[in-house]
Protein backbone atom coordinates (compact mmCIF):
# COMPACT_ATOMS: atom_id res chain seq x y z
CA UNK A 1 0.00 0.00 0.00
CA UNK A 2 1.10 3.38 -0.81
CA UNK A 3 -0.08 5.40 2.09
CA UNK A 4 -0.47 9.42 1.76
CA UNK A 5 -1.16 11.63 5.07
CA UNK A 6 -2.02 15.31 4.31
CA UNK A 7 -2.37 17.20 7.08
CA UNK A 8 -3.96 20.70 5.47
CA UNK A 9 -4.00 23.44 8.09
CA UNK A 10 -3.48 21.23 10.83
CA UNK A 11 -2.71 23.33 14.29
CA UNK A 12 -1.59 19.69 16.13
CA UNK A 13 0.81 17.17 15.87
CA UNK A 14 -0.73 15.50 12.84
CA UNK A 15 2.22 15.13 10.31
CA UNK A 16 4.63 14.42 13.31
CA UNK A 17 2.24 11.56 14.17
CA UNK A 18 2.13 10.25 10.89
CA UNK A 19 5.72 10.74 9.76
CA UNK A 20 6.69 8.15 12.77
CA UNK A 21 5.32 5.22 10.55
CA UNK A 22 8.69 5.48 8.56
CA UNK A 23 9.03 5.45 5.12
CA UNK A 24 6.03 3.42 4.54
CA UNK A 25 4.04 6.47 5.23
CA UNK A 26 4.33 10.03 2.81
CA UNK A 27 3.42 13.33 4.82
CA UNK A 28 2.20 15.85 2.46
CA UNK A 29 1.65 19.26 4.83
CA UNK A 30 -0.10 22.29 3.33
CA UNK A 31 -0.87 25.76 5.32
CA UNK A 32 -4.62 25.66 4.09
CA UNK A 33 -7.27 24.00 6.40
CA UNK A 34 -9.17 23.52 3.05
CA UNK A 35 -10.02 19.44 1.97
CA UNK A 36 -10.52 19.71 -1.61
CA UNK A 37 -6.84 21.29 -2.17
CA UNK A 38 -5.66 18.39 0.44
CA UNK A 39 -7.17 15.99 -1.91
CA UNK A 40 -6.01 17.55 -4.78
CA UNK A 41 -2.40 17.28 -3.66
CA UNK A 42 -3.12 13.84 -2.16
CA UNK A 43 -3.66 12.92 -5.70
CA UNK A 44 -1.03 14.20 -7.47
CA UNK A 45 1.11 12.67 -5.25
CA UNK A 46 0.05 9.09 -5.82
CA UNK A 47 0.87 7.04 -8.52
CA UNK A 48 -1.34 3.54 -8.90
CA UNK A 49 -4.57 2.49 -8.56
CA UNK A 50 -7.31 1.66 -7.22
CA UNK A 51 -7.23 4.51 -5.17
CA UNK A 52 -9.00 4.66 -1.35
CA UNK A 53 -9.68 8.50 0.06
CA UNK A 54 -10.74 8.53 3.84
CA UNK A 55 -11.43 10.90 6.03
CA UNK A 56 -9.25 11.85 8.80
CA UNK A 57 -11.69 11.30 11.55
CA UNK A 58 -13.12 7.67 10.68
CA UNK A 59 -11.31 4.23 11.22
CA UNK A 60 -10.66 1.74 8.30
CA UNK A 61 -8.64 -1.46 8.60
CA UNK A 62 -6.18 -3.28 6.40
CA UNK A 63 -8.80 -5.51 5.55
CA UNK A 64 -11.31 -3.41 4.65
CA UNK A 65 -9.08 -1.81 2.07
CA UNK A 66 -8.58 -5.17 0.43
CA UNK A 67 -12.46 -6.12 0.66
CA UNK A 68 -12.87 -2.79 -1.17
CA UNK A 69 -10.04 -2.82 -3.52
CA UNK A 70 -11.81 -6.90 -4.33
CA UNK A 71 -14.88 -5.28 -4.95
CA UNK A 72 -13.57 -2.50 -7.95
CA UNK A 73 -12.48 -5.68 -10.17
CA UNK A 74 -15.55 -6.59 -10.53
CA UNK A 75 -17.17 -6.41 -14.56
CA UNK A 76 -19.06 -2.70 -14.48
CA UNK A 77 -17.50 -1.32 -10.92
CA UNK A 78 -16.21 2.20 -10.91
CA UNK A 79 -16.39 3.37 -7.26
CA UNK A 80 -17.00 1.02 -4.04
CA UNK A 81 -17.48 2.17 0.02
CA UNK A 82 -17.66 0.12 3.22
CA UNK A 83 -20.29 -0.38 5.45
CA UNK A 84 -21.31 2.24 7.66
CA UNK A 85 -20.54 1.69 11.68
CA UNK A 86 -21.90 4.00 13.86
CA UNK A 87 -20.14 4.31 17.38
CA UNK A 88 -22.57 5.98 19.14
CA UNK A 89 -21.18 5.24 22.72
CA UNK A 90 -21.28 8.02 25.22
CA UNK A 91 -23.38 9.92 22.91
CA UNK A 92 -26.88 11.43 24.28
CA UNK A 93 -30.42 10.74 23.20
CA UNK A 94 -30.50 13.52 21.61
CA UNK A 95 -27.53 12.33 19.37
CA UNK A 96 -28.22 8.60 19.30
CA UNK A 97 -32.34 9.15 17.47
CA UNK A 98 -31.20 11.10 15.30
CA UNK A 99 -28.89 8.94 13.79
CA UNK A 100 -31.29 6.12 14.52
CA UNK A 101 -33.56 7.20 12.00
CA UNK A 102 -30.93 8.67 9.55
CA UNK A 103 -29.50 4.65 9.33
CA UNK A 104 -32.86 3.85 8.00
CA UNK A 105 -32.98 6.28 5.31
CA UNK A 106 -32.61 4.95 1.66
CA UNK A 107 -30.51 7.25 0.33
CA UNK A 108 -28.29 6.31 3.34
CA UNK A 109 -28.43 2.89 2.97
CA UNK A 110 -27.09 3.20 -0.97
CA UNK A 111 -25.11 5.92 -0.93
CA UNK A 112 -21.29 6.35 -1.20
CA UNK A 113 -21.26 9.59 1.31
CA UNK A 114 -21.29 9.94 4.75
CA UNK A 115 -19.09 6.85 5.15
CA UNK A 116 -15.62 8.89 4.93
CA UNK A 117 -14.09 6.44 2.55
CA UNK A 118 -14.83 6.09 -1.23
CA UNK A 119 -13.01 3.85 -3.64
CA UNK A 120 -12.43 4.33 -6.86
CA UNK A 121 -10.94 2.51 -9.61
CA UNK A 122 -9.07 4.02 -12.80
CA UNK A 123 -12.10 4.60 -14.64
CA UNK A 124 -13.75 5.63 -11.85
CA UNK A 125 -10.75 8.25 -11.00
CA UNK A 126 -11.57 9.60 -14.56
CA UNK A 127 -15.04 10.26 -13.72
CA UNK A 128 -14.43 12.11 -10.70
CA UNK A 129 -11.62 14.21 -12.03
CA UNK A 130 -14.55 15.91 -13.80
CA UNK A 131 -16.26 17.32 -11.09
CA UNK A 132 -16.07 21.22 -9.68
CA UNK A 133 -14.95 21.78 -6.65
CA UNK A 134 -17.51 21.61 -3.97
CA UNK A 135 -18.15 21.29 -0.33
CA UNK A 136 -19.87 18.28 -0.40
CA UNK A 137 -17.83 16.45 -2.27
CA UNK A 138 -18.70 12.47 -1.27
CA UNK A 139 -21.88 12.92 -2.32
CA UNK A 140 -21.24 14.82 -5.47
CA UNK A 141 -18.61 12.01 -6.13
CA UNK A 142 -21.55 8.95 -5.00
CA UNK A 143 -24.26 11.20 -7.70
CA UNK A 144 -21.53 11.10 -10.88
CA UNK A 145 -22.10 7.37 -11.18
CA UNK A 146 -25.21 5.28 -12.01
CA UNK A 147 -26.42 2.62 -9.09
CA UNK A 148 -25.39 -0.29 -11.26
CA UNK A 149 -21.43 1.41 -10.99
CA UNK A 150 -21.16 1.41 -7.49
CA UNK A 151 -20.95 -1.24 -4.79
CA UNK A 152 -20.95 -0.75 -1.16
CA UNK A 153 -18.92 -3.63 0.36
CA UNK A 154 -20.62 -5.78 2.96
CA UNK A 155 -17.19 -7.27 3.63
CA UNK A 156 -15.26 -3.71 4.54
CA UNK A 157 -16.50 -1.72 7.90
CA UNK A 158 -15.69 1.84 8.50
CA UNK A 159 -15.79 2.82 11.71
CA UNK A 160 -17.62 6.58 11.73
CA UNK A 161 -17.46 8.72 15.31
CA UNK A 162 -20.61 10.92 15.23
CA UNK A 163 -21.07 14.06 17.13
CA UNK A 164 -21.06 13.71 21.19
CA UNK A 165 -23.20 17.11 21.37
CA UNK A 166 -26.50 18.76 19.70
CA UNK A 167 -24.87 22.02 19.08
CA UNK A 168 -22.48 19.93 16.82
CA UNK A 169 -24.89 17.42 14.84
CA UNK A 170 -26.74 20.80 14.20
CA UNK A 171 -23.66 22.06 12.51
CA UNK A 172 -22.79 19.11 10.58
CA UNK A 173 -26.22 18.82 9.30
CA UNK A 174 -26.13 22.30 8.35
CA UNK A 175 -23.09 21.87 6.37
CA UNK A 176 -24.54 19.13 4.89
CA UNK A 177 -27.59 21.77 3.78
CA UNK A 178 -25.76 23.93 2.53
CA UNK A 179 -23.36 21.36 0.39
CA UNK A 180 -26.36 20.20 -1.65
CA UNK A 181 -27.41 23.65 -2.19
CA UNK A 182 -24.27 24.33 -3.88
CA UNK A 183 -24.20 21.18 -5.79
CA UNK A 184 -27.80 21.93 -6.77
CA UNK A 185 -26.17 25.70 -8.05
CA UNK A 186 -23.82 23.96 -10.21
CA UNK A 187 -26.77 21.49 -12.45
CA UNK A 188 -24.08 19.33 -13.03
CA UNK A 189 -25.40 16.96 -10.71
CA UNK A 190 -28.88 15.89 -9.30
CA UNK A 191 -29.00 15.55 -5.87
CA UNK A 192 -33.08 14.68 -5.35
CA UNK A 193 -32.67 11.08 -5.72
CA UNK A 194 -31.14 11.47 -2.11
CA UNK A 195 -32.96 14.10 -0.28
CA UNK A 196 -34.96 12.68 2.49
CA UNK A 197 -38.58 12.53 1.44
CA UNK A 198 -42.04 12.25 3.66
CA UNK A 199 -42.37 9.16 1.71
CA UNK A 200 -39.30 7.54 3.26
CA UNK A 201 -40.12 9.19 7.02
CA UNK A 202 -43.40 7.36 6.86
CA UNK A 203 -42.34 4.47 5.04
CA UNK A 204 -40.02 3.93 8.76
CA UNK A 205 -42.84 4.69 11.02
CA UNK A 206 -45.32 2.36 8.74
CA UNK A 207 -42.26 -0.81 9.55
CA UNK A 208 -41.52 0.51 12.97
CA UNK A 209 -44.16 2.65 14.89
CA UNK A 210 -42.13 2.69 17.71
CA UNK A 211 -40.37 5.03 16.16
CA UNK A 212 -42.68 7.87 15.53
CA UNK A 213 -40.94 9.91 18.12
CA UNK A 214 -37.44 9.64 16.90
CA UNK A 215 -38.80 10.89 13.50
CA UNK A 216 -40.08 13.80 14.97
CA UNK A 217 -37.03 14.61 16.38
CA UNK A 218 -35.23 13.80 13.43
CA UNK A 219 -37.47 16.29 11.69
CA UNK A 220 -36.63 18.88 13.96
CA UNK A 221 -32.99 18.53 13.84
CA UNK A 222 -33.54 19.23 10.31
CA UNK A 223 -35.13 22.28 10.16
CA UNK A 224 -32.72 23.48 12.99
CA UNK A 225 -30.00 22.59 10.37
CA UNK A 226 -31.44 24.04 7.52
CA UNK A 227 -31.91 27.58 9.80
CA UNK A 228 -28.77 27.42 10.87
CA UNK A 229 -27.72 27.18 6.79
CA UNK A 230 -29.52 29.14 5.67
CA UNK A 231 -27.10 32.60 6.41
CA UNK A 232 -24.48 30.73 4.29
CA UNK A 233 -26.99 29.86 1.57
CA UNK A 234 -27.97 33.44 1.04
CA UNK A 235 -24.45 34.73 1.07
CA UNK A 236 -23.16 32.27 -1.10
CA UNK A 237 -20.37 31.12 1.54
CA UNK A 238 -19.93 27.36 0.33
CA UNK A 239 -16.31 27.29 1.94
CA UNK A 240 -17.05 27.91 5.71
CA UNK A 241 -16.63 24.10 7.14
CA UNK A 242 -18.69 23.89 10.20
CA UNK A 243 -16.19 21.53 12.07
CA UNK A 244 -17.67 19.12 14.70
CA UNK A 245 -15.21 19.18 17.49
CA UNK A 246 -16.83 17.23 20.16
CA UNK A 247 -16.36 13.48 18.17
CA UNK A 248 -12.26 14.50 17.71
CA UNK A 249 -12.46 14.26 21.55
CA UNK A 250 -11.35 11.07 23.13
CA UNK A 251 -13.60 9.54 25.37
CA UNK A 252 -13.45 10.24 29.11
CA UNK A 253 -13.36 6.48 29.69
CA UNK A 254 -10.41 4.16 27.16
CA UNK A 255 -12.85 0.91 27.13
CA UNK A 256 -15.13 3.11 25.10
CA UNK A 257 -13.00 3.32 22.26
CA UNK A 258 -13.56 0.53 19.13
CA UNK A 259 -11.25 -1.44 19.24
Amino acid sequence: MDIIVVANGCADDTAEVASSFGPAVRVLTLPVASKSEAVTAGDRAATSFPRIYVDADVELGAHDIRALTAALREPGVLAAAPRRELFLAGRPWRVRWYYDVWMLLPGVQRGLWGRGAIAVNEAGHRRLAGLPTLQADDLAASLAFESHEIAVVPGAQVTVHPPRKLADLVSRRARCVTGVAQIERTQQLDASADRTRVADLTAIIRRRPAMLPRVGYFLTVAVLARLRSSRARARGDYSTWLRDESSRALAANPADLPR
